[in-house]
């Protein structure tokens, strides 16, 4: 059965750091494309970041760069989201979410099957 679980989320002040984690288990996580996603109270789903397998090539939603790390460990069948310097605006539920295959990279949750159950990340003084 293929799930995802995320973590790393909760309160942080801003201009802190957070590091979210999404683990895969019941299959290989080399074979999918990975992607990071986002919604906030009353607003649509937003893509953050993704990352392929094949070459580690990644992307990234204007709002999140400079500021967010997407990473992988295959091996450990996980990924990661680093989030420097938080802003109040970047206070949502975060998931991650996967595609099989190696494709190009997209932002778009048209574009990923299988959904972990989020993790929150506040951002407040």
């Amino acid at each position: 059965q293929l799930q995802l679980v995320e973590s790393g989320g909760g309160l942080v002040q801003p201009g802190g750091s957070l590091r979210l984690s999404c683990v895969a288990s019941g299959f290989n996580l080399y074979y999918y494309r990975i992607g990071w996603f986002r919604q906030a109270p009353g607003k649509e789903r937003e893509g953050v970041s993704c990352i392929l397998s094949s070459d580690g090539s990644t992307n990234y939603a204007d709002s999140a760069k400079g500021r967010f790390t997407i990473s992988r460990d295959n091996a450990k069948n996980t990924a990661y989201l680093q989030i420097n310097n938080l802003d109040v605006e970047d206070t949502a539920v975060y998931y991650c979410a996967v595609r099989y295959g190696f494709r190009a990279c997209e932002l778009s949750t048209y574009e990923y099957d299988y959904w972990g159950q989020g993790t929150q990340v506040t951002v407040s003084s």
